[in-house]
Parts: structure tokens; sequence; C-alpha cells
């Protein structure tokens, strides 16, 4: 692989997107596309001046045809979710927007790995998948990577431990009908229900007594308040994407809950949702169906119903 990435859009979420994966030195070249050329070109700009005190990555700004030979395509175009209002009731434009970029970028990269961020990401990534003929291994929605790190953050702060040593996922949609999955949640290796049970000393590492509502409902707010309070939300999905994009260039396959369009899984078909995916050189490897408890399951499905409403109500 090159270790060349396009990143189309340079919004808020495109220009972070390209700052961390150059702060990260997860890649060697980016190339930054948006309709508005001298947003793109200042952005590629000022991300290259912090290049002596990061890493040497070449970026700047291009056209489509500089995403030739991309290994990866991060699509982060469309308009931005307003504060109250919903990731669906931004479904038809954004899939209309994706209509007219995919063809071009699909003629200059076809080999590449394509990575949705834009909203509703399933309904994009479902939709991308359908309109180009890509290969629904090599179309990858950041789906709820972004809502899992958010429950692993106040997991983490409710059991006063390293969020890296909490295992805990957000599957379904990317939106009002996620769901934790909480009988697959653990710290390391200990499940939830039996940690605090499994402390020596309960005083040493102090656990919030909390609801699974209240943790849930945090999940999902939280990324509004961000939304009232800044605008929008950046640093988060940058970080999703750029684990992401470090999985696919690892050598060793990474599980992460991502946006795949499902085919069989879960008795799910035709309809792009998050489960747990292996992820390497080749994007999508396998999805994996841990066992989940027959409401969670449920939730799972009306997940894959409420996606597939939205997709018989709009103009593919």
């Amino acid at each position: 692989m090159k270790n060349k990435v396009t990143v189309i859009g340079a919004g808020s979420v495109g220009a972070t997107v390209a700052y961390t994966l150059v702060a990260t030195g997860s890649v060697a070249e980016i190339v930054l596309i948006d309709v508005n050329e001298a947003k793109a070109q200042g952005e590629a700009l000022d991300i290259r001046q912090a290049t002596p005190y990061l890493h040497p990555v070449k970026i700047y700004c291009g056209t489509y045809e500089d995403a030739a030979d991309s290994d990866i395509v991060i699509i982060t175009s469309g308009v931005g979710r307003k504060p109250g209002q919903s990731r669906i009731d931004l479904t038809q434009t954004n899939v209309n927007i994706l209509k007219s970029i995919a063809p071009q970028i699909v003629k200059h990269a076809p080999n590449a790995l394509y990575l949705f961020v834009a909203n509703p990401v399933d309904i994009l990534t479902y939709v991308f998948c359908k309109i180009t003929g890509v290969p629904r291994n090599r179309v990858i929605g950041t789906g709820t990577t972004l809502d899992s790190i958010r429950l692993r953050t106040r997991l983490s702060e409710l059991y006063s431990v390293n969020q890296k040593q909490v295992h805990a996922y957000v599957l379904g949609e990317h939106g009002d009908s996620s769901f934790v999955a909480w009988s697959a949640a653990d710290i390391s290796g200990v499940p939830l229900d039996e940690y605090e049970n499994a402390l020596t000393d309960k005083d040493a590492l102090k656990v919030t007594p909390y609801t699974h509502e209240e943790v849930e409902e945090y999940v999902k707010k939280s990324g509004g308040q961000i939304i009232a309070g800044k605008g929008a939300t950046f640093y988060g999905i940058a970080a999703s994407v750029t684990q992401i994009v470090n999985s696919i260039y690892s050598s060793a396959y990474t599980i992460l809950p991502v946006s795949t369009v499902l085919d069989g899984e879960y008795g799910i078909s035709d309809v792009a949702l998050s489960t747990l995916c292996a992820i390497g050189n080749d994007g999508v490897v396998t999805t994996l169906t841990p066992k989940l408890s027959d409401d969670e399951l449920a939730k799972m499905h009306n997940s894959a119903e409420v996606l597939k409403g939205v997709l018989a109500q709009i103009e593919i």
C-alpha cells in the first residue's frame, strides 16, 4: 500500500481528520478535496506548516484526479447536523451530495477502500455500495465507533480505570436506535456486573453507582451537547477515523464496531449498520456476531428496521 489517503470535505471534520492523521504519522500523503477550493488550500497549507514539529507528511489541496492510487478515500462532505436536528433529517440532501461525488471519485480511485464519516453514515454507506458496485468489504462507515468511545469514556470515569482497559460497544444504527451491548462489556476481561465484587480493596478503586439507562442517555445525548456548545463534533470522530485508518494499515487485524452492509449477520441483510468487524489491508475481512441477549438482539433488528424504513422513503 502507498500510505496515500484522500479526504473529501475540508470542513471542521475533514480538516481535523487530516490534521490528526498528520499528528499521529498515520499516513505519508494526504489529498484534501473540497468544492470550496480556497478552504481546502488554506487547511492544507496550515497543516503542512505544522509538519516540522509533527511528521513529514505530504499534504495538499487537490482534485478528484489527484486521488488516483489512494489506498483510502475518507468522505466527510455533507450538510452538518444542526442543534436539535435528527441525523435522519439530513438523509436526502446528503444522499444527493454523495450521488454527485461517487462517480467522480470511483473513476479515479477504483481500488480504494472507502470510509464514510458524513451522516447519516449508515444510509450513505449502503447507498454508496448500491450505486457504485464497490464490494461491501471495501466500504466502511465509521458507524458506532464514536458512540463506543463515548461509552468507554463514561465507563472509565465510573469505574476509575484507564479508558483503554474498558471493552464495551455500541451497536446498530449510528443514531437514535443504537444500543449498548452490555452482555459483552468488560474491564480487562472481567464482566462489568462482576467487576466490583472482584476488587479485593473496594476503597482503592471506587466504582460510582450508575444505571444502564443513565449511561445510554450520556452516549446518545453528549453529541448533541457538543453541537449545542461549539457547533460541531470533530475531535472524537477524527480519533475514530484515525483508529480505522491505522487498523487498515496494520499488519494485524483490529476488531472495531463499524458500519457495513450486512448479509445475514444476526438474520439481517441488505442494510448497513454496526456490528463488530475485523479490519485489515482489505477492509472488512470478516464480521463477528458475538452472542447478544434476547433484548439486545431485538434492538439490533429494530435498528435494521428503522434504517430500512428510511431507505424506503428516499430516492437512491
